[in-house]
């Protein structure tokens, strides 16, 4: 087992919507997630993926960890398709700081849940609920992490293939 310690760094959690793209980070130590921005998609230029690379740069980010939605039966669909191919094309343009994705399976569903139970109103949630899947995101990789010692969910190539992970 890896000691997770020896990951010290920011990360960069990212929540992949049709319209939106939530942004969260991490403390220098990857241990607790916060609330970045919501950027607009933008499927035409990329811009959304220009700022979360530019925003890794600031940060020094080890790396980028991307929700990937798959259905509840654990297959893949449309959603999964999109959010892999936004990884690879992150992947792509950061070069050597890594991308990982991980399982968000309802984190959406209990953002708004959350949103709700702190007393944001519907109407008010919109602007705010892809940031607090991507730091739900983030959270969640970043706990496992720590109780595992070993990174979460599966590497992304740039072009975003597969790559296979070793089992210890």
């Amino acid at each position: 087992m890896t000691d997770p310690r020896s990951r010290t760094g920011a990360r960069v959690g990212v929540d992949v919507g049709n319209a939106r793209v939530g942004v969260a980070a991490s403390d220098a130590t990857g241990v607790l997630a916060h609330p970045v921005r919501t950027l607009p998609r933008d499927v035409e230029t990329d811009s959304d993926v220009e700022a979360i690379v530019a925003l890794v740069h600031e940060l020094d980010a080890i790396e980028v960890v991307v929700g990937l939605p798959r259905l509840l039966s654990g297959e893949e669909g449309e959603a999964a398709r999109i959010a892999r191919d936004y990884a690879g094309r992150l992947a792509g343009r950061l070069g050597t700081v890594g991308v990982r994705m991980v399982d968000e399976r309802l984190t959406t569903v209990d953002a708004h849940r959350r949103l709700r139970d702190s007393g944001v109103p519907g109407r008010g949630q919109r602007a705010v609920v892809d940031q607090a899947a991507a730091v739900l995101i983030l959270q969640s990789a970043l706990d496992t992490e720590s109780l595992s010692g070993r990174p979460p969910g599966e590497t992304v190539t740039p072009g975003g293939k597969r790559k296979k992970e070793r089992r210890r």
